[in-house]
């Protein structure tokens, strides 16, 4: 009997062993499986300084299957495990890959502007100036070859001022003043700072933007008319060429909403149709407003 049960106490013996055995293999293998850490990604991301238009190689060979998700740090991602990306813009990106949602690797990357295209050509800038007159209208201009957006805030108040490029404002208060633009291109706000002197003019003498519009055309149109009257046509045709079209003999002219030419040939023609009589002129401008690329006239028939 006492022979019997030592046997026995043998077999169970074994039998627990191997089923702790059994447990500790299941627990390796759901391990290896289910269960890893941001150390067991096998990846990479290839080369780390690039050129706008070279190709970015990115490959992910780690030993467990996994769902995956490539970030390039400029709003495209891809599931794939390998592939090849292009940046458009240059730059400095985070390349992120996300395993199962939360195991993550990343990679630094530096993309070059393309031959012969400086650093500097790249980047946002702001023209505007350092002192300006109370009431008096301010142009403040975004240079940038890539951005989209642009928000001005120009010191004298808490919202947001201009949403356009170019951007014209008056200031109604003398003082010294932060001009802050953001852009989408930009990870921080380009800032100036401006001192606005006191005006000797009363209030309502400041040109507003529309008359400010208005005085250009109403400049445009008299010279205009002196052309067609045959008075001094060389220098007034040079004046408007030169102070407002930028040299562009090739501006388009709509007349009387349908017919268009180029500017050299409508004042051309004016020689010879005479004393025609110019009733409204209005001129459009370049982004940056530096040019008349736009001229739309009414005249008598």
């Amino acid at each position: 009997m006492e022979a019997y049960r030592k046997h026995n106490h043998l077999k169970v013996l074994l039998l627990l062993g191997a089923v702790f055995f059994s447990l500790l293999w299941t627990g390796l293998w759901l391990q290896s499986t289910f269960f890893h850490s941001a150390g067991d990604i096998d990846a990479n991301v290839y080369p780390s300084t690039l050129s706008v238009g070279d190709t970015l190689f990115y490959t992910d060979k780690s030993a467990f299957t996994a769902l995956k998700e490539w970030h390039f740090g400029d709003g495209n991602s891809s599931v794939n495990d390998s592939g090849f990306y292009f940046y458009k813009k240059p730059g400095y990106y985070q390349v992120k890959l996300t395993l199962n949602g939360q195991y993550t690797k990343e990679f630094a990357i530096t993309v070059l502007p393309q031959a012969g295209e400086k650093l500097m050509d790249s980047m946002t800038t702001m023209e505007a100036p350092h002192q300006v007159m109370q009431y008096e209208n301010v142009v403040f201009r975004a240079h940038s070859k890539y951005a989209k957006v642009f928000v001005w805030k120009f010191g004298d108040s808490h919202t947001i001022d201009a949403r356009e490029k170019v951007a014209i404002y008056a200031y109604q208060t003398p003082g010294d003043y932060t001009v802050t633009l953001y852009t989408d291109e930009t990870a921080y706000p380009i800032t100036q700072q401006i001192r606005v002197l006191p005006s000797f003019k009363l209030r309502n003498d400041s040109l507003s933007v529309d008359d400010m519009y208005n005085k250009i055309d109403d400049d445009f149109k008299y010279h205009l008319q002196q052309i067609a009257n045959s008075t001094q046509v060389n220098q007034h045709y040079k004046y408007l060429l030169t102070k407002y079209l930028c040299q562009q003999e090739n501006t388009p002219v709509k007349v009387n909403s349908n017919k268009i030419n180029s500017f050299y040939y409508y004042c051309a023609g004016l020689q010879f149709d005479r004393n025609r009589i110019i009733e409204r002129v209005k001129v459009g401008f370049d982004d940056d407003m530096n040019c008349v690329t736009q001229i739309e006239i009414i005249q008598d028939k």
